[in-house]
């Protein structure tokens, strides 16, 4: 296998850190894209993914799998231990709920804000092909909407040990990558957010945060 990935981007380090727990990174080849340098747009990459994004993972055969749930299944399915996205059907659906409601109000949260205000993001407010300029609102919405999620971590957290459960899943994975691109915009688990803390500080240990 061979994984298109960009050490300094939040995307992709969503598939890196899955990789890691999987015991994978020694296995499958990195290519590293220059995402300043705009290497995902070039003609090269898009014969790759024409949607000019990473994560990529490609399979022995060729296949490409180009979102990161694309290459989170892909993985679970040619190593399924240690498992990260349910040992069954409840499992599976209760994982992949909490995948979402992170990824909706954390992960996309960030990226509503940090696209719509940073300035080396101007008519870049989505990632892809296609040009479209910033609306400074959804910059401002997109911190409450982290704010809110921060809430949601810690009263979650309080009932259980991990996201979706009483185990590491991708959840997490979702869940504090999450996190930490929030720290792009200074905006950190609340002091009173005991649970989420705790949680924080047992994920960021794991050898996958490294990654």
């Amino acid at each position: 296998m061979k994984f298109y990935d960009c050490a300094t981007a939040p995307s992709p380090r969503l598939v890196r850190m899955f990789i890691a727990e999987k015991g994978l990174s020694e296995q499958i080849e990195t290519v590293e894209v220059n995402l300043r340098e705009k290497e995902q747009m070039s003609a090269g990459f898009r014969a790759i993914n024409p949607f000019c994004t990473v994560p990529v993972l490609e399979a022995d055969d060729g296949t490409h799998f180009l979102t990161t749930h694309g290459c989170w299944r892909y993985l679970e399915e040619t190593k399924p231990d240690p498992v990260l996205l349910g040992h069954n059907a409840t499992e599976k659906a209760k994982v992949a709920d909490a995948v979402w409601r992170a990824e909706q109000d954390g992960f996309f949260a960030v990226g509503e804000a940090l696209r719509n205000t940073a300035k080396g993001m101007k008519d870049r407010a989505l990632t892809g092909p296609h040009d479209y300029a910033q609306i400074p609102e959804l910059g401002e919405r997109g911190k409450q909407r982290m704010g809110h999620f921060f809430e949601l971590l810690d009263e979650t957290l309080a009932e259980q040990p991990f996201f979706a459960g009483d185990y590491f899943s991708a959840a997490d994975i979702m869940a504090f990558v999450s996190v930490e691109f929030a720290g792009w915009l200074k905006l950190n688990i609340p002091e009173t957010a005991t649970n989420a803390q705790r949680w924080y500080d047992a994920a960021k240990a794991r050898p996958s945060a490294l990654v």
